[in-house]
């Protein structure tokens, strides 16, 4: 494997400077657009390599980590806590969740290759599906290979690969040691400005917001008690069902374009990773852990009074949507309709995130 790629908890590390976390939401409506949902709690990973005895050969092959998803549950990754820039591939199926073109090694973007085939962190702070245009995504839903439902089915008419694909390329040394000089400065500045002591110094605990981003607190339920895994007899290996990523329902959410040139970027990646998802039969079998509860009713979360998210930067530039990603049909397409009722929220549990408006009148100024 190219570069560096760790697991901290639930935490994936890819290189030294981009940390993601996969979250657990609510699954959207499939019709209309929505504001960003919930976080719900982080999804456990697990190294692969770990269980040698109970995961089936092919994903010992691919390496990589492995998390529980239950089928049509939502999920999207969270890049907050990313510390240095990094081109960001994603990819469903080995389908490039941004550009729609098939993965590739290498960063691409220009006239013959279509919109940029990658996220930039950690100017993106998360996405939480596949790049649909005009300020929207669709929602990534877990659901099992072979009935054409994925991305990568609908898009190559091929169901081989399943899973999630990341991989993470660094600045190049030059454009890196420039941003590091510029963040040195920056925090000069800031220290300079503004003086020391309890009246000024930063809250404790950070703003209420979105998911995991650096400084927001998500609301995620208690999570269940899980033993240690491995206790007892080891389970007997076997196929394990094959699960990835089809699309649900449409989210305001832009996909940044990049402001740097593509020569910017080193042209190794830091690391790169297979996610393998998994049933959570077929979880409990594989690791000896019991999976997570299976995911919150919508409509109990929004009588609860528990916040959506509406997330505003007036100075990203959100890519065009592409041919390829704009006829993935979403999942009831294929697997019915969702009867779960759904319950909008209400004005007040809507919380606006980044640079929006704030709330307010303004205050006009005059001569002095």
């Amino acid at each position: 494997m190219t570069g560096s790629v760790r697991v901290d908890g639930n935490a994936l590390f890819l290189g030294e400077g981009v940390q993601i976390r996969f979250i657990r939401t609510l699954r959207l409506p499939e019709s209309g657009t929505h504001t960003l949902p919930p976080g719900l709690g982080e999804f456990p990973l697990r190294r692969v390599e770990d269980y040698p005895d109970t995961v089936p050969p092919e994903w010992l092959a691919k390496g990589g980590v492995m998390l529980p998803v239950y089928l049509r549950e939502a999920m999207w990754l969270s890049f907050g806590r990313s510390s240095e820039p990094a081109a960001l591939q994603v990819g469903v199926g080995k389908v490039c969740a941004v550009s729609g073109k098939p993965w590739t090694g290498r960063l691409a973007r220009g006239p013959r290759n279509g919109p940029q085939n990658y996220v930039v962190l950690p100017r993106q702070p998360w996405l939480d599906g596949i790049n649909s245009g005009d300020g929207t995504v669709r929602q990534f839903v877990a659901v099992p290979l072979g009935l054409g439902a994925t991305v990568e089915g609908q898009v190559t008419g091929e169901e081989t690969t399943g899973g999630v694909q990341l991989q993470a390329f660094p600045l190049a040394p030059a454009p890196l040691a420039r941003w590091r000089a510029e963040q040195a400065a920056a925090r000069e500045a800031r220290a300079r400005a503004v003086p020391s002591g309890p009246l000024y110094g930063s809250a404790p605990g950070g703003a209420p917001g979105y998911g995991a981003a650096p400084g927001f607190a998500a609301p995620v339920p208690p999570p269940a008690a899980r033993p240690a895994g491995g206790a007892g007899p080891a389970p007997v290996r076997a196929p394990a069902p094959a699960m990835g990523l089809g699309v649900g329902g449409s989210m305001h959410q832009e996909v940044y374009r990049d402001e740097r040139p593509l020569s910017d970027w080193a042209e190794e990646p830091a690391g790169r990773v297979f996610v393998h998802l998994v049933p959570p039969p077929e979880w409990s079998r594989i690791t000896g852990e019991p999976a997570p509860p299976s995911p919150v009713d919508r409509a109990a979360y929004t009588r609860a009074g528990l916040p959506w998210f509406d997330y505003y930067d007036e100075t990203g530039t959100d890519l065009a949507p592409t041919d390829t990603l704009a006829s993935v049909k979403p999942v009831g397409d294929w697997l019915g309709d969702d009867h779960t009722p759904w319950t909008p929220p209400a004005p007040g549990q809507v919380k606006p995130l980044g640079n929006a408006p704030r709330p307010g009148k303004p205050v006009q100024d005059g001569d002095w």
